[in-house]
C-alpha cells in the first residue's frame, strides 16, 4: 500500500477498501473493529440499529455493516450483510487461522472459497476459511442478507498465555 494512500486515510481523503482497511489494522496490529468503530469506555458495547459501520457498499443497495467487534489479540468481528440482485463481493484473505461463519437471512448467496462453490437458502449456514480469497454472490432478483461473523486469532497484541517447553 502506498504511503499517500495511508496519508490519504488518515485525513478522510480517501475512501478505502475492506481489503485496505485489513491491510491497515494488520500493519497496526488491531483488529479491524479498533479500527473504525468509535471508541466506547464502556464494559458492554451497545451497537444501535443503523449505528454501525458501513465498510462496503453498491449500486444496488448492497452493504457490508461491521455491528460489532472484539478487542486483540483474538478478534472477532460480527457483520450484517445485504446483497443486491446479481451483487458480488470479493474478500481477500485474512491473517493466517481466520475462519468465517456464516447464516443465510433473507434469500439465497453463493460462496466461493478456493475452487468449491456452494448456494446456500434461508437458514442454512457455512463455516469457511478466512485466510484464502473467497467471494460471496446473491444469484437471486432479490437482496439477500446474512449475518457473518469474523475470528481472526491473534490480530493483535494484547494478554497471551503461552505454553513454554521446558
Amino acid at each position: 500500500m502506498s504511503r499517500r494512500m495511508v496519508v490519504n486515510v488518515e485525513h478522510g481523503a480517501a475512501n478505502p477498501s475492506v481489503g485496505t482497511l485489513l491491510r491497515i489494522s494488520e500493519a497496526l496490529r488491531v483488529g479491524l473493529p479498533a479500527l473504525v468503530e468509535p471508541p466506547r469506555p464502556s464494559l458492554v458495547k451497545v451497537t444501535r440499529h443503523g449505528e454501525g459501520a458501513t465498510l462496503w457498499s453498491s449500486g444496488s443497495g448492497g452493504r457490508g455493516v461491521l455491528v460489532a467487534g472484539t478487542e486483540p489479540p483474538d478478534v472477532v468481528e460480527l457483520w450484517d450483510w445485504t446483497l443486491g440482485p446479481g451483487d458480488h463481493h470479493t474478500s481477500e484473505a485474512h491473517s493466517p487461522g481466520t475462519k468465517e461463519l456464516l447464516q443465510v437471512r433473507q434469500g439465497a448467496i453463493t460462496i466461493e472459497v478456493a475452487d468449491r462453490s456452494v448456494t446456500l437458502d434461508i437458514g442454512d449456514a457455512v463455516t469457511l476459511p478466512g485466510d484464502v480469497p473467497h467471494a460471496y454472490t446473491n444469484p437471486g432478483s432479490r437482496s439477500a442478507r446474512f449475518a457473518l461473523a469474523v475470528f481472526e486469532p491473534s490480530a493483535g497484541p494484547g494478554p497471551r498465555s503461552e505454553a513454554v517447553d521446558a
